[in-house]
């Protein structure tokens, strides 16, 4: 599990307008799959595109709402789900038991996925994800053609596996000094991994923090989750 059932996306520091248009899609992958998504577009452009991957528990209301902030600041956001291979396209709230199917989730799956709803953007295209999905959302730097950056918050190094030396595009890295379901030494020897192969990346750790800290509930770390807003926006300009 990653955020807690009442926790809500803080809102980026640098509104730029509001929301233009929103609402839930469904998109059909390469491989036929259908899954369901959901997009913000922003009334404000700014140029860039977002894929959404969320956490474990797949398309959650956490992420349908963390969609319209990155609109607000100016992203036209595609939100997707990891499930529809195997729990069909039906809405993900708080009964869903994404660990059911995350055994069947397989990295091809991810990269169809992400493909297609990268495919319905337009200007430059970055992934940003959340726990596996920041794992996933790195690893696109190497699979997802001319792909601009990815962005992971607190992605298990696992789901991003060896995949440094194929890395085409930066990659920003927003760790939890806290972090109980991924120890420090793993982002480390994927850094190292990174340095070897000659990429480009930045690793920010917020001390103390736990996983999951980006999330406005958590008052404590209200400096953190603005400073990672800053980063990302410096990141994506």
């Amino acid at each position: 599990m990653c955020h807690s059932t009442d926790g809500r996306p803080p809102a980026s520091p640098a509104v730029t307008g509001g929301v233009a248009a929103q609402g839930p899609l469904e998109i059909t992958a390469r491989d036929g799959n259908r899954f369901a998504a959901y997009r913000a577009e922003p009334e404000v452009p700014n140029g860039s595109g977002l894929v959404l991957l969320p956490d474990v528990r797949g398309l959650h209301p956490f992420y349908t709402e963390l969609a319209q902030r990155f609109a607000e600041a100016g992203y036209d956001t595609i939100a997707i789900d990891f499930y529809g291979r195997t729990a069909g396209t039906a809405p993900r709230d708080d009964g869903f038991d994404g660990m059911k199917h995350l055994p069947l989730l397989e990295s091809a799956h991810v990269d169809a996925d992400v493909a297609a709803a990268a495919a319905r953007l337009s200007g430059r295209v970055f992934t940003v994800g959340f726990c596996l999905g920041g794992g996933h959302a790195w690893r696109q730097a190497a699979t997802l053609p001319g792909i601009a950056g990815a962005i992971g918050f607190y992605g298990p190094p696992r789901f991003f596996g060896d995949a440094a030396a194929e890395v085409e595009a930066p990659l920003l890295m927003l760790l939890a000094g806290d972090d109980v379901a991924t120890p420090q030494e793993e982002f480390d020897a994927m850094a190292a991994d990174l340095e070897r192969a000659g990429k480009e990346y930045e690793m920010h750790v917020y001390a103390g923090a736990p996983h999951s800290f980006f999330d406005r509930s958590y008052g404590d770390w209200a400096q953190a989750c603005e400073d990672a807003w800053r980063r990302i926006l410096a990141f994506t300009a």
